[in-house]
């Protein structure tokens, strides 16, 4: 029998509340099949595990991993972080094959926004993953927002709640749960809550007016889980973020808001949280605010770590800290959730639905002609003007419109460049091939803005493309707005710039 020894505390695996707390966590790991010591943690007790970028090379391979950890646990819970658009992990080497909450929200089809829900739903189902954490509900009222953004439906309450249950319909009509997130809403933020704690001074009614209708529609819709944020709102406690808060998870989301199904932490290893109180008294004070699991993803992805938070949450509990019913309830709550991706119905492949993506991201495509200039027939030089990625997004997944150029308009070469003489070096490197300016919420990045004037200066042809929030005003002799930088987007404004019809 295997006992496990933390200081001078032995844990025996049969433990009925050792189980509990490993029950809870949602541990991510690295490589791209399940090391020995995450098997032996699901013979142990553990339910969840988070799958990301790193662990994927194909969905050939991620069908082999998820069933390489069903055959040690059948009904264990595989959760993701595939948004589609500029999250994927599912596509985390090509870019997504999906253009994401802002293209939808902007063609603003709920019935768009339920196929490809369904349709991403199904590709994950197919590989064996059953929870994924999205969408995101978040109102992105803060056109500033460094972490949101084009995850973001919109900055309209009304717009993001009916596509957020559309999104929810969609995916769970494929047999994946969907985790509605960032729980009470992180769109008016300026902060990003990996790198510290976020905080939103709205008044309580602006918030129920506003962060809270999406999620509303998202409990109304039947989703299966919703993700907590780190982020503080004075209004409704001004001691803890939500993530820590008793009075958010469970006076608002579980009383106010009626929700009775899982709710998950964001990554308890970001800043906002890991740097302020620690993984382990995170972790516990999460639970016993009302959090039921506790997502491990980032770089902590060793046995290590669910040791720590799994003895973390048992001394808890024996020191009184925490209440044991409070831990076996979310311990409970953890594996209904397991027991309904168990028999819920799987989706089966729909030829109508295979190009959805592509069908979406055409849609959403805004264009401004600003001359008649015919179409390029020879090759362009493509300047992508390349700002600082958040870490949600990742520098993974490739973006822009250079290798779906070179396609459609063969010898196309590109070039990124970011700071003072980003427009100057772009001139240069592009010799006498008119220019295409690839650009990613201009309107957050002077040096961007400024790069984008000299360029049209020196080149008044330049066509511009904004592949993020599209808040400046458009310029240039063409410009498209995508919506979104998912290898899709990609795709449709290339189509246009070559005149090649859809």
């Amino acid at each position: 029998m295997t006992t496990f020894a933390s200081g001078t505390a032995a844990f025996n695996s049969k433990d009925g509340l050792t189980r509990d707390a490993l029950t809870v966590l949602q541990p991510g790991f690295t490589g791209t099949t399940a090391p020995d010591w995450l098997l032996r943690r699901l013979g142990e007790g553990l339910a969840g595990v988070g799958v990301f970028g790193r662990n994927i090379v194909s969905a050939e391979q991620l069908a082999a991993l998820t069933a390489q950890l069903r055959a040690e646990r059948g009904d264990v819970l595989v959760a993701i972080d595939e948004e589609g658009g500029d999250v994927t992990r599912l596509e985390v080497r090509t870019g997504s094959s999906f253009p994401g909450n802002h293209a939808l929200g902007a063609v603003d089809d709920p019935e768009l926004t339920r196929q490809v829900a369904l349709e991403l739903g199904r590709r994950l189902a197919a590989c064996g993953v059953n929870f994924n954490w999205a969408p995101s509900a978040d109102v992105n009222s803060n056109s500033a927002n460094p972490v949101i953004g084009v995850r973001s439906f919109g900055a309209d309450q009304d717009l993001v709640a009916r596509h957020t249950a559309a999104y929810v319909t969609g995916l769970q009509a494929a047999g994946v749960a969907a985790c509605t997130k960032h729980f009470p809403g992180h769109g008016d933020t300026a902060v990003d809550s990996h790198l510290a704690v976020p905080r939103i001074d709205a008044p309580a009614d602006v918030l129920r007016a506003r962060e809270l209708v999406p999620f509303r529609a998202a409990v109304a819709a039947g989703t299966r889980a919703v993700m907590s944020a780190h982020i503080l709102v004075p209004a409704l406690d001004p001691a803890r973020p939500g993530t820590l808060s008793h009075r958010v998870l469970t006076d608002l989301l579980r009383g106010e808001l009626g929700y009775d199904g899982l709710i998950v932490t964001d990554g308890i290893e970001m800043r906002a949280i890991a740097g302020t109180y620690g993984i382990e008294h995170g972790s516990v004070l999460a639970i016993a605010a009302g959090a039921d699991a506790i997502c491990v993803g980032g770089g902590l992805s060793d046995d290590e770590t669910v040791r720590r938070l799994r003895d973390a949450l048992v001394a808890a509990v024996r020191s009184g800290e925490l209440p044991e019913e409070r831990l076996a309830d979310a311990a409970r709550r953890v594996r209904a959730l397991a027991d309904w991706t168990a028999t819920a119905p799987a989706a089966h492949p729909d030829p109508a639905l295979t190009d959805i993506g592509l069908v979406a991201a055409r849609r959403a495509l805004r264009v401004t002609r600003v001359d008649a200039s015919t179409p390029p027939t020879g090759p362009l030089f493509v300047a992508v003007l390349t700002p600082e990625t958040n870490i949600a997004v990742g520098t993974e997944t490739p973006w822009g419109v250079a290798a779906e150029l070179d396609r459609l308009l063969p010898g196309t070469e590109t070039g990124s460049f970011a700071g003072a003489d980003a427009g100057h070096a772009a001139i240069a490197a592009a010799g006498e091939r008119r220019v295409v300016a690839v650009v990613r919420d201009e309107h957050r990045h002077p040096w961007m803005s400024r790069a984008l004037d000299t360029l049209l200066k020196a080149r008044p042809d330049t066509i511009v493309v904004e592949m993020g929030l599209p808040q400046a005003a458009p310029r240039g002799a063409l410009h498209i707005a995508t919506h979104g930088a998912a290898r899709v987007c990609g795709v449709a404004a290339a189509e246009v710039i070559a005149g090649v019809g859809a």
